[in-house]
């Protein structure tokens, strides 16, 4: 049984959840695969080197500076980062293709970027023939040696028009630019229980059916930004998701307000919450604003400093596409919301006319490099020492 990896790390979240949506999908098609999810810290750092030296992994120290809005000067320090990467190069080199030797994927799918040159090059070094596909999980990619690396052996999944233009550019063929209709993300944001009664849900919980209702998301481990939108919107019924951070959520319980207001911590049915929103307010990650369209909610955004380099080109996709408002800060969110509840059927209009079918296009675009890929008198095999190539 051929055997697919999907690698991921668990910086920022929208990486690991869009490899364990992609794993879904792939699932329900049956294409006879075995798909391995792969962390990528663990295979580059095993003994957990970092976490013992510092007593915390990257990826928390990364996720605690988004949850408290310490993303000023991000840009910066992608740069640095991506110096670090380039110095690493053989090690990561020699890592990496020990891993792919001992593992013996027959396709490998990176969903993370900036280590994508290391990964592809590895890959053709111990496995040659084996496809290296990216899988964009930002609406586009930040060059250089973000996303698309010029002059390795890569297949790219763009989510969007300018992705695949960015693809072009870097000179990959077009057999290896793959476009799909958006960003990939859970297919339960796709099938709405048959039983589903939104006002009946809002009434139950102590909400306004009647109402318009603003669902206030910043990942998984939310952001003190949301207080501050709390705080100038008294009068707004919300649903506000704090994901893993408790703390935030005790000082939003605490805070005044005359519109009903539900506050929540972690959990993993966000598109059930979602579906009692007219809109969605957060940062403008790629993985929120898919999940937030999909579901026909229009969206309020930031653009400023804090923005992280690879979602800046997000807000301009949503202004372009009339998606909802984008804000230099959410400080003037209590004077610029009732423009979108004023024009709130001609937003939910845009909103509906965008079609993301991505998390059901990329297995077939998966199954159409692997069909490619092989050789018709040497079957694929998950055992190592079957590999012929």
């Amino acid at each position: 049984m051929p055997c697919v990896d999907l690698v991921y790390f668990n910086a920022g979240g929208g990486h690991r959840a869009s490899a364990l949506a992609l794993q879904q999908a792939i699932t329900a098609r049956d294409p006879g695969w075995t798909v391995r999810l792969v962390h990528l810290t663990e295979v580059l750092d095993p003994q957990g080197g970092f976490r013992k030296l510092t007593g915390i992994a990257p990826e928390d120290l990364y996720n605690k500076r988004l949850a408290h809005g310490l993303t000023l000067g991000l840009a910066q320090e992608l740069k640095l980062l991506q110096a670090l990467i380039r110095l690493a190069h053989q090690p990561l080199l020699k890592s990496l293709q020990q891993h792919w030797l001992r593992t013996g994927p027959d396709m490998v799918v990176s969903l993370i970027p900036n280590f994508n040159r290391a990964l592809g090059q590895s890959l053709a070094a111990s496995l040659p023939g084996v496809p290296f596909v990216t899988v964009l999980t930002d609406l586009a990619d930040h060059p250089p040696h973000f996303w698309i690396e010029p002059g390795i052996a890569q297949h790219v999944v763009c989510g969007s028009a300018r992705a695949v233009q960015q693809a072009r550019m870097a000179g990959h063929p077009a057999a290896h630019i793959h476009p799909t209709s958006g960003m990939i993300i859970r297919p339960d944001f796709y099938d709405e229980p048959a039983d589903f009664d939104r006002a009946a849900r809002l009434q139950a919980l102590g909400l306004d059916p009647a109402r318009p209702t603003g669902v206030v998301m910043f990942g998984g481990h939310g952001s003190r930004s949301m207080l501050n939108i709390a705080q100038r919107l008294p009068e707004v019924q919300l649903v506000v998701m704090c994901g893993h951070n408790a703390r935030l959520a005790d000082k939003l319980r605490a805070l005044p307000a005359t519109a009903p207001r539900l506050i929540l911590g972690f959990t993993p049915d966000v598109a059930a919450w979602m579906r009692l929103g007219d809109f969605f307010v957060g940062k403008p990650g790629p993985g929120a604003l898919s999940e937030a369209l999909q579901l026909g909610l229009p969206v309020v955004v930031t653009r400023n400093a804090w923005t992280m380099p690879q979602e800046r080109y997000n807000t301009d996709w949503v202004r372009d596409n009339g998606f909802g408002l984008v804000l230099r800060s959410f400080g003037g969110i209590d004077a610029a919301l009732p423009e979108l509840l004023a024009a709130l059927p001609a937003y939910r209009q845009r909103v509906s006319a965008y079609r993301n079918r991505a998390v059901f296009e990329v297995p077939d675009i998966l199954a159409s490099i692997f069909d490619a890929a092989q050789s018709p008198c040497s079957p694929v095999s998950c055992d190592v020492a079957a590999h012929t190539r």
